[in-house]
């Protein structure tokens, strides 16, 4: 969730020494192995600006398994799925960024395994076959992929010095309670906080938005509240950024530096924060499912293709994250 707040702590960083501070950490940063082994006659061309899939796993494990400090498995065939699906675009020039969230239960087809949960092909085929998967739905084609755990997202919350949301609706999942209103939330309690859905009435829906605004939080922090201008704790939460994110193994040393570079002139109000547009829900069986919204999607796909998401959301402004959501 958090590589677009990587990218802005280690632009800061590699300002006096862009060589040595992003070799430093792209040497650290956990790789998966073919993650991109996929047919080239499959996957979709290439559009403008630089995309990434940022997945979050819902191992329910209290140890890290994302990441150089994992010490459970990072993915074990049928024990995980993605809990959090997330499309970035960053543009060309760096100057503006989409990110667009997929919900976890929506009915897609998945490359050899027929039509079920988005999140069952992380379960079923690792990065791989999650990859492409939202290839095939979205026709955007990915260029790398980024993925955290649980765990590893409290640590990075803390190591931000927390986050500051305007929390819509008070909630409390795990014993830990999150107050409505402005709040300071610490890792344990941003964690709370993105995880609740049963007490909200758009449930998994309003849990989207409250993982948008997490990370949409960390932008902010990062640019206003001192953390970028404090070589100390830029250097803390770029450091924990690398330790607890795992990328695929084509994102070289180079590309961290392009990317971080890229990032120097993005500001948090020139990013747009979108769900996947929904038809409605509905049953598969036993199964409750997420039904897309096929022709505003293509819509939205293409948009993200063209460097056009600004209009996009301009056309379709209840679609972009509320400044409060639940």
């Amino acid at each position: 969730m958090f590589l677009l707040g990587a990218g802005l702590v280690l632009a800061l960083l590699a300002a006096g020494g862009l060589f040595a501070v992003t070799q430093q950490f792209s040497d650290r940063m956990h790789r998966y192995d073919g993650v991109f082994d996929i047919d080239p006659s499959t996957r979709p061309v290439q559009g403008e600006g630089q995309t990434f899939l940022l997945v979050g796993t819902d191992t329910r494990s209290p140890d890290p398994t994302t990441g150089t400090e994992a010490t459970a498995s990072d993915w074990v065939p049928g024990a995980q799925r993605s809990d959090v699906i997330m499309l970035v675009n960053v543009a060309d020039d760096g100057s503006r960024a989409s990110v667009v969230s997929i919900p976890r239960d929506s009915w897609v087809p998945i490359p050899g395994h027929g039509t079920s949960k988005i999140n069952a092909a992380y379960s079923w085929g690792g990065p791989s076959l999650l990859v492409q998967t939202v290839e095939a739905l979205t026709r955007v084609r990915v260029d790398h992929f980024a993925v955290i755990d649980f765990a590893g997202f409290a640590q990075m919350t803390d190591a931000a010095g927390g986050i500051d949301v305007n929390v819509g609706q008070a909630s409390n999942f795990g014993g830990v309670a999150v107050p409505a209103g402005p709040q300071h939330l610490d890792g344990a309690h941003a964690l709370s906080y993105v995880r609740e859905r049963k007490s909200l009435p758009g449930g998994d829906f309003d849990r989207v938005r409250r993982q948008q605004n997490a990370l949409r939080a960390l932008a902010t922090s990062a640019i206003s509240s001192g953390t970028l201008s404090s070589p100390t704790r830029a250097y803390g939460l770029a450091d924990s950024l690398v330790t607890w994110v795992g990328v695929d193994d084509t994102f070289s040393a180079s590309d961290l530096r392009s990317f971080v570079w890229g990032l120097r002139d993005l500001r948090a109000s020139n990013i747009d924060f979108l769900t996947a547009p929904v038809a409605g829900t509905g049953m598969e069986g036993a199964a409750s499912v997420v039904y897309l919204d096929a022709d505003r999607a293509t819509e939205l796909w293409f948009a993200v293709n063209t460097d056009g998401v600004p209009a996009w959301v301009d056309s379709h402004p209840s679609a972009a994250l509320p400044a409060v959501p639940r």
